[in-house]
């Protein structure tokens, strides 16, 4: 019933920054939080950040706290990663997922199907 867009990945070299953007649909995105998680070739899906429904309380991976903010626009039903200092190692596919709860949780219930972030060193 819900449906997440992300949009914003490319093709980006080392040091350098993108804004990914997820769109969901329906009226009810600001009862959630939300999530962004990546996953690499050969390699499990990892958590990236989150973002409380009202925004309010944001949580960050270590490999990514002081590079990456998350944020949101609950009038757009959009939530944004903004990417700064990418790294090769930051190369995914990113995506977004709604969590099962206002408040950040390990449980998402619902996903985008990813946008690809590829950083070139």
């Amino acid at each position: 019933q819900v449906q997440l867009v992300e949009s914003g990945g490319g093709l980006v070299q080392a040091g350098g920054s993108l804004r990914l953007s997820c769109t969901a649909s329906g009226r009810t995105f600001s009862s959630y939080a939300m999530g962004w998680f990546r996953q690499a070739p050969g390699k499990e899906r990892e958590f990236v950040t989150a973002i409380s429904s009202s925004g309010f309380t944001t949580t960050y991976a270590d490999s990514v706290k002081g590079r990456f903010t998350i944020t949101r626009n609950n009038a757009k039903n959009t939530v944004y990663l903004q990417m700064n200092s990418l790294r090769p190692e930051d190369t995914a596919r990113y995506y977004c997922a709604r969590g099962r709860y206002d408040f950040v949780t390990k449980d998402y219930d619902y996903w985008g199907q990813g946008t690809q972030v590829t950083v070139s060193s």
